[in-house]
This record gives C-alpha cells, structure tokens and sequence, in this order.
C-alpha cells in the first residue's frame, strides 16, 4: 500500500482543514487507516484512526470534538476533517496503514506497516 497525504496549508485558530491520504493498493478496504503529527521538538502522537469498516473511530482527547476521520472506500481515501484549529494543533501530519485494530491499541505507531510523507499544518494565533 502507497499513500500520499495532502491538504495541510496554513489556516487562522479557529478555521478549519481538510487532509485527505489517497491510498493505492487493492487491499485498501482491508486496513485500518490513522493519522499522527509530529511538531517540531516534540515526539510523533496519534491524531485518530478508523477501522477497515469505517464504523468505528478513535481519537486522541486533545482532537475530540473537533477533528473526525472518515474514509471513502470508492475513493481508496481516508479523510482527517479539522475544525476550531489552534496553534498547538500546528505539526505535520502523516497518515498509516496497518492491519484490523483490535483491542485498545489504535495509537500505536509501531502498529502501522505503511505511512505517507506527511503533509505541514500551520495554525497561527
């Protein structure tokens, strides 16, 4: 599986972006699909993740209420809706593919066997 993440560009706090991860490969349905950030100084953290399915998500607290994942299986698409951005939401961002998540276990990066390039949010005060 190959992805390319796009969508991150600089926004106001309190505006909103839309990252998209375009994924080839036709396995696409068969992984779950996250996204992580990493600003700069500081260590890589999970943003949210979305089963195979699509009916089930997970997010990091600091995002809930304000950031949904959502994915597009016609599409080979995995989507990251941003709203009420803030300065600290600032990093770039990376989508990852891995196999079904089970248990509790969704944050963890070691668990993704593929990433993207990973595309830069700017969220300035």
């Amino acid at each position: 599986v190959q992805l390319q993440a796009s969508g991150g560009g600089l926004v106001q706090a309190g505006g909103s972006l839309r990252l998209s991860c375009a994924a080839s490969g036709r396995t696409f349905g068969a992984y779950a699909m996250g996204w992580f950030r990493q600003a700069p100084g500081k260590e890589r953290e999970s943003v949210a993740a979305v089963n195979w399915s699509g009916g089930t998500t997970y997010y990091a607290d600091s995002v809930k209420g304000r950031f949904a994942i959502f994915r597009d299986s016609a599409k080979n698409t995995v989507y990251l809706q941003m709203n009420n951005l803030k300065p600290e939401d600032t990093a770039v961002y990376y989508c990852a593919a891995r196999r079904p998540i089970s248990g509790s276990d969704w944050y963890l990066g070691t668990m993704y066997d593929y990433w993207g390039q990973g595309t830069q949010v700017t969220v300035s005060s």
